[in-house]
């Protein structure tokens, strides 16, 4: 039996008030006549990594803009550590957020832009100064506050804007793609690094990414958005290894959907087993076993892609790791008939969804 979509909110077992730090309730907005989030339940706890996961268009940040005021509803709640927000404006809610273009103010130094909503506040000029430092620490940023932002790297620049929005303590910290810019290198280490500062200050982050893998590496539970709908929640394992619609199981990284005996199921690459047809190897006893032929091979490096078609109907396609060097000595040939086969535990039977 495969997974049956998560229900939103109900994650983590039963949330009391106390350990929700964001609830939704029924909440729906359009433009026009676009519905860019259809009627939405979502819990989030507090201390969580949650990240909304989807393409452009999905509804992720028109969430997270509700959620930071920026937006108003058509309909439901929102509610921020017990207290319902929903009609109360941006500064009056006890969040702060993180945009992908950082927003600091070029003409102050960074100790400044980071003193700045401190200040807006009337804390006194000791404790905001104390505060700084300390945030800076926090972003291992402690010798940068005289600078300006201009001569700052773009990763150093994020670095800036999470303490800013950190300093305040808010309840709940909203990250706007605030990766999105930064090069696939510095991109990788603003994640361990952001994990790091989210384990440190404890506070709970509300993250919205189109990248599949920041969101697995990153969050302890993911909502994948479709079309203005939460399709599943669940922690990364749940979401890649038991999808819940064909649309999750296409959007988190390759996976394989075939029909049989009536049923959409869904085989990861790297679980499937790739073997000559000619191999006295015997699979699994429990094993699905297929004839199939080989369609293409394709080298990435680290792994090798397989393509194979099914002789009872559909396409596969297998990954396997590149153990050998060279690669591809005993590597199959396009036209080769083989065998494939997988555990049915690693198969999963999914709705249609998005």
């Amino acid at each position: 039996m495969g997974p049956t979509p998560a229900s939103p909110g109900t994650s983590f077992g039963s949330v009391s008030e106390k350990e929700a730090a964001v609830r939704i309730v029924g909440l729906h907005k359009r433009f026009g006549d676009v519905v860019a989030l259809g009627e939405t339940d979502l819990t989030v706890l507090q201390g969580e990594f949650f990240t909304l996961l989807g393409p452009s268009g999905s509804g992720k940040t028109t969430l997270l803009r509700l959620i930071a005021g920026f937006e108003q509803p058509d309909g439901g709640t929102i509610e921020l550590v017990g207290t319902d927000v929903t009609r109360i404006p941006p500064y009056a809610r006890d969040v702060n957020t993180v945009f992908q273009d950082y927003a600091l103010f070029p003409h102050m130094t960074v100790a400044e832009n980071i003193e700045y909503g401190l200040k807006v506040r009337h804390v006194p000029k000791a404790e905001r100064k104390a505060k700084a430092d300390r945030a800076l620490e926090t972003v291992q940023l402690a010798d940068f506050g005289a600078r300006k932002p201009a001569q700052l790297s773009g990763g150093q620049r994020q670095r800036v804007a999470l303490a800013r929005a950190i300093v305040n303590e808010p309840q709940v910290l909203l990250l706007d793609e605030p990766l999105g810019a930064l090069d696939l290198k510095l991109r990788q280490h603003m994640q361990r690094e952001l994990l790091r500062i989210q384990r440190e200050v404890g506070i709970t982050f509300m993250y919205v990414t189109h990248d599949q893998e920041e969101a697995l590496t990153m969050s302890d539970r993911i909502a994948v958005l479709n079309h203005g709908k939460i399709e599943q929640i669940g922690s990364p394992v749940e979401v890649y290894e038991r999808p819940a619609t064909a649309f999750v199981a296409d959007f988190i990284g390759v996976s394989n959907v075939i029909e049989r005996d009536g049923r959409q199921i869904t085989i990861r690459p790297e679980k499937i087993t790739l073997l000559a047809a000619d191999d006295a190897t015997p699979a699994s006893a429990d094993a699905h076993v297929e004839p199939a032929t080989i369609a293409d091979v394709i080298y990435a490096g680290v792994l090798t892609r397989y393509v194979v078609v099914l002789d009872a109907g559909g396409e596969l396609v297998i990954s396997r790791q590149n153990t050998q060097s060279p690669p591809g000595q005993a590597a199959v040939a396009v036209g080769e008939q083989v065998r494939v086969s997988w555990l049915p535990a690693q198969a999963f039977t999914i709705t249609r969804g998005g």
